[in-house]
């Protein structure tokens, strides 16, 4: 190798064989080795040679199936390129193979194979001289007019780019300092070209020829894009592709190769996104902080990770309607005709809807209320909701709390977190896009508590009135108006909910539903529901009242509908079956006496139907409409679940019925007694609470007390009912949890017929608090446990005198079925409890005469 000479290639040189691309001297190539002979040449000359000359090799493109590479060498191309390997890069996925960075040095030609094992090496004879490039020469004649036309046609593409990209400029100049023969190969590797045009070009040895074999390409690329500028819709400017120019190569103006990229459209994305910012109608300490944001958006480098957080938060502030709202509907006699049709009962809902509009018509400044629906499951609070969000005209969000334990969900987090996002407030007023909507925060009761903080503590400043004019989430950074908003919560219970979130909102209870409400629920709503559901009309299916009211009372024993959407559903379906074979009219063979059982039982384990039932029905396409009847009812959904036991279980002394409350709404509760010979231990068992078993020790300790007063005696006649004596109490059933003092009364009133022998009233509830002295206590839940009495088909009801006021909220039907005592003391439950009443003794004990000291 001379240094006169320039640089030159090696006579004897290792084959590169490739299927990938075709290598141009003067371009750079990225190209991948898997094949075996490939393979072998990298690890025997390029990974294992130091000198220059080890790392010049010949890539030939490979006409053969490089999966075949172990069959005899094919015939090779004539002409390849002498390349310099410079990067190696190794790889064992997903298999072992190599990369290879290798920039193209001149053309040569095979004159001789040498040979083909581990690789192939070739004696070669070099076309291209280096030194030609290096020297800059003035082509003359008509190669110099060919030279002249390329090389401007070179500088009108480059002109077609977007000059203020540096790397454009740059490829700009350096087309005046690269050799004119070196474009026809530099830009045939840049502009988009397929294998078989650059092909072409590789095998042009002849100066001259490869000019005229070029020309054309480049001619074409700058047709497109002039074709590109007209028919895309944005201003010229953006139809310029940006190009990426990589250095590497071995001439001494450097050596180029041109990516498409893409539009650069982030300028007129940072005026459309400030013309956004501009238009959000933010207030002004929320636009102050934007506009910093924006502006340090400007100044930051699209390849900085917090480029993308700082755009989504600009983003999610324009979004934000900061004064978009929805003009409210203050109609209150179409506001009340909807609820109406939406809703059976509830009344006391739909009485502070309805003042809530007529204030809003007096002060249209009024802040949202914080309402709290409290009631069992499925009676509507959900529903109810959604249903005023529709009679306001407002924009209806719904939050699901349940099981939430984290505080950055209702607060959002700080934005120097990765992956942070505001909280389910700020992303509930960005999905619906106005400022006053409705949101329901659903079972707020069922909030959770974990190391990441408290939830219901991160509502308080939601839920009150007087701060959420400011509220502030974490990833906003800044105050938003929560003011407008209406938002109601629902829960099941109020024991849960932390007392200073219950302090915020307005309790609003939704008790559970009479029979006769819901037998008018389910004709309104219910079955008309799911007759759609099931593709089912009126005329094919009807449901009585007086198999809705069985439905009731002995499948469904709950406070809301949702089990009798559920039978119903069950009974559509069954339908539904009829219905479709009716269509088809099947012809039903009658089983033989070896397919059934003595039991009425088919092979299958399928209870046989009625035999009237099977001839009407299935022998039959059956008549419409079908109409549920009892024993219709009976095969549909099986035996009862439900039956009245409560006579039955009143058979014996020491037995009585109390009433409970449970989330789920009323409950009757029996309560058991026992005694038998023992030291005057009392035994408790049902899985009562602490204050359960409390009442029971007072009742003891007061029927103990006046014990003479009421005849009470123990198993051997004795005053006092323990001595010699032990008490076992039961509250059935025993897996349920029990606690709290309204089972007082019925504990005294179990204890009190246990030791007088008497049988309590078999159609008597009660419900109270006991003291030490014998008084009656009021507790809470008295409609849910009147209904429960009710629905357990009792008549009369044993209350505390202080809770008589509660009893307004009754339906006025149940409370004309039931008879109402109000007691104020023990004595009082007795006397109702038992039949005839519960006499005192006629011989007192005398009071000691005291004389007047005055």
């Amino acid at each position: 190798m001379s240094s006169n000479d320039g640089i030159q290639i090696p006579s004897r040189l290792p084959l590169l064989l490739t299927d990938e691309g075709v290598l141009l001297p003067g371009s750079t190539m990225r190209i991948s080795v898997d094949t075996p002979r490939n393979m072998q040449l990298v690890k025997s000359r390029l990974l294992k040679g130091t000198s220059l000359k080890s790392t010049i090799i010949g890539v030939i493109p490979n006409t053969k199936d490089p999966e075949h590479d172990n069959q005899e060498l094919p015939s090779l191309h004539s002409i390849g390129t002498a390349g310099l390997a410079v990067q190696v890069v190794g790889s064992n996925w997903p298999k072992p193979h190599y990369t290879l960075l290798i920039t193209g040095l001149c053309r040569f030609r095979v004159a001789q194979m040498l040979k083909e094992r581990p690789f192939v090496v070739a004696e070669v004879e070099q076309l291209d001289k280096l030194e030609q490039y290096t020297e800059g020469q003035e082509l003359d004649g008509e190669l110099g007019e060919l030279a002249q036309r390329f090389y401007q046609d070179a500088v009108q593409l480059v002109g077609m780019l977007d000059m203020s990209v540096p790397v454009v400029a740059k490829l700009r100049r350096l087309l005046d300092s690269l050799p004119r023969e070196t474009l026809p190969d530099v830009l045939a590797s840049m502009i988009r070209t397929s294998n078989k045009e650059k092909l072409q070009v590789l095998d042009a040895v002849d100066l001259e020829e490869r000019f005229k074999r070029a020309l054309p390409l480049l001619t074409r690329q700058i047709e497109g894009l002039k074709l590109l500028q007209k028919t895309r819709k944005p201003r010229p400017d953006d139809d310029k592709r940006v190009l990426v120019v990589r250095k590497g190569g071995v001439f001494p103006g450097h050596q180029f190769s041109l990516d498409e990229e893409g539009e650069d459209e982030d300028g007129d994305d940072m005026a459309v996104l400030d013309k956004k910012v501009k238009e959000a109608g933010m207030p002004e300490h929320a636009l102050r902080v934007c506009l910093k944001e924006l502006k340090r958006l400007k100044k930051m480098p699209q390849s900085m990770p917090e480029y993308a957080l700082t755009r989504s938060y600009v983003e999610l502030m324009v979004e934000l309607p900061w004064n978009k709202s929805t003009t409210d509907c203050l109609d209150i006699r179409a506001a009340r005709v909807l609820l109406d049709n939406d809703h059976y009962a509830m009344e006391k809902l739909k009485k502070r809807v309805l003042e809530y509009l007529a204030v809003r018509q007096l002060k249209s400044a009024l802040k949202g209320p914080i309402l709290c629906f409290v009631g069992p499951p499925g009676v509507g609070k959900t529903s109810v909701g959604r249903s005023i969000a529709r009679t306001l005209g407002r924009e209806f969000h719904r939050i699901a709390l349940g099981g939430v334990c984290d505080q950055s969900d209702i607060r959002g987090h700080r934005r120097t977190y990765v992956g942070s996002m505001p909280g389910r407030i700020i992303n509930g007023l960005k999905t619906v896009g106005v400022n006053n909507p409705v949101f329901l925060l659903d079972e707020v009761d069922k909030l959770g508590k974990s190391l990441q903080g408290d939830p219901a503590a991160a509502l308080l400043e939601v839920l009150d009135p007087e701060q959420n004019h400011s509220f502030t989430d974490h990833y906003l950074n800044v105050s938003f108006d929560l003011s407008q908003v209406l938002f109601i919560a629902t829960a099941n219970t109020t024991a849960t909910i932390p007392p200073a979130l219950l302090d915020r909102m307005e309790v609003l209870q939704v008790p559970g539903y009479t029979q006769e409400e819901k037998v008018e629920i389910a004709h309104r709503h219910l079955i008309p529901h799911q007759l759609e559901q099931h593709g089912l009309t009126p005329q094919q299916l009807q449901i009585p009242h007086h198999t809705t009211l069985d439905i009731i009372t002995k499948y469904t024993r709950e406070a809301g509908v949702r089990s009798l959407e559920r039978k119903i559903g069950a009974i559509c379906r069954a339908v539904a079956v009829k219905v479709a074979e009716g269509h088809k009219s099947p012809k039903v063979e009658q089983p033989s006496a070896q397919q059934g059982g003595e039991n009425g039982t088919t092979v299958d384990g399928e209870r046989k139907v009625d035999e009237s039932l099977r001839e009407s029905e299935m022998a039959a396409p059956p008549e419409m409409p079908i109409v549920i009847d009892p024993m219709a009812l009976k095969d549909i959904l099986g035996p009862p679940l439900f039956e009245m036991e409560v006579s039955e279980r009143l058979t014996l002394p020491g037995v009585a019925i109390g009433l409970a409350w449970t989330p789920l709404g009323g409950e009757i509760m029996f309560v058991e007694a026992s005694r038998m010979e023992g030291e005057g231990q009392l035994t408790l068992t049902g899985q009562l609470g602490d204050v359960m078993k409390e009442s029971a020790h007072l009742a003891i300790s007061w029927l103990r007390s006046n014990a003479k007063k009421y005849q009470l005696t123990n198993l051997t006649g004795g005053p006092d009912p323990l001595e010699g004596t032990d008490i076992h109490l039961h509250f059935p059933a025993g897996a349920v949890t029990k606690d709290g003092p309204s089972a007082g009364v019925t504990i005294v009133t179990c204890l009190a017929s246990l030791f007088s022998g008497r049988l309590v009233r078999s159609d008597v509830a009660m419900t109270g608090e006991i003291t030490l002295r014998g008084l009656v206590l009021p507790v809470g839940g008295i409609k849910d446990k009147v209904l429960a009495a009710h629905r357990a088909g009792l008549r009369r009801v044993i209350l505390p005198k202080r809770n008589e006021k509660d009893l307004e909220e009754i339906p006025a039907p149940v409370r004309a079925e039931l008879d109402f005592v109000a007691a104020s003391s023990l004595s009082d439950v007795l006397n109702a409890a038992f039949d005839g009443g519960f006499p005192i003794t006629t011989n007192p004990l005398p009071h000691p005469h005291v004389t007047s000291k005055l």
